[in-house]
């Protein structure tokens, strides 16, 4: 379910009964979603229910002759990664609030957001070889980012639960909150983000990602043109004015 408090876009998966899991149909409502955010300037992403998500829908439908790795190519590539690729491609900033289990695919997913704020009850697990599959969500390429080689091989190989403090001494997340105060501190958070140079923070949120897959030299020529771009905005200018004028200034994501 989609729905906007102010300047900030509240996406949640809303399907509690299955604790969230991430079906084909419900990847295509988040894709769908995203293509629908108005004038959001930040978004929270978040689980309906006792969990953010339990990982992919194992009761999806295998057709007649068909594998079940091959289903899964079919949802991963059809659903699944286009919603992925969307988030990643957003200009606002994106906050996860994750309560209760980002399990599977549930995990990278909660992972992909630019703040992860984690409820003190959370805990993220990859699950993937406890049913004998690999890995998906654009796991490989997130958790060595975030964790180093070793940890993110624990994660992945091991399968064990890592609680919110464990991700958070990881440096997997942003921070820890009382479960009860969970999405009021995103939405704080939120808030104060969609009241900033937001143009400017959706090209901060891509040159980082970008620059994590890239060389030196090309970051550099990529930061150049961010700040072109930034330095050209409305909400430079209104900066600079503010400084001049000893006041506080009012952006508008322009």
């Amino acid at each position: 379910s989609l729905e906007f408090d102010g300047d900030v876009a509240i996406l949640s998966l809303d399907h509690p009964e299955t604790r969230n899991a991430l079906s084909w149909p419900l990847a295509s409502e988040l894709n769908d979603a995203l293509d629908h955010l108005g004038s959001a300037r930040a978004l929270v992403l978040t689980g309906t229910g006792k969990g953010f998500c339990s990982g992919g829908d194992m009761s999806s439908t295998v057709e007649d002759g068909q594998g079940f790795g091959d289903m899964l190519k079919v949802g991963l590539d059809s659903a699944i990664n286009p919603m992925l690729r969307k988030l990643a491609a957003l200009d606002i900033p994106v906050i996860s609030a994750v309560n209760g289990a980002a399990a599977g695919a549930g995990m990278p997913l909660a992972l992909s957001a630019d703040f992860v704020i984690a409820g003190e009850g959370s805990f993220f697990v990859t699950a993937f070889p406890n049913v004998g599959l690999a890995l998906d969500a654009g796991a490989s390429w997130l958790l060595p980012r975030l964790v180093g080689t070793a940890r993110a091989l624990e994660a992945l190989i091991l399968s064990e639960r890592i609680p919110s403090q464990k991700a958070l001494d990881w440096g997997m997340i942003y921070k820890i909150v009382p479960d009860a105060d969970l999405l009021d501190e995103a939405k704080a958070l939120a808030r104060r983000l969609a009241a900033g140079p937001t143009l400017a923070y959706g090209l901060i949120r891509k040159a980082v990602r970008a620059g994590q897959s890239s060389s030196y030299d090309e970051a550099l020529a990529r930061e150049v043109e961010a700040q072109r771009i930034s330095g050209n905005s409305a909400d430079c200018a209104e900066a600079v004015s503010a400084f001049l004028e000893k006041r506080a200034p009012q952006f508008r994501g322009e």
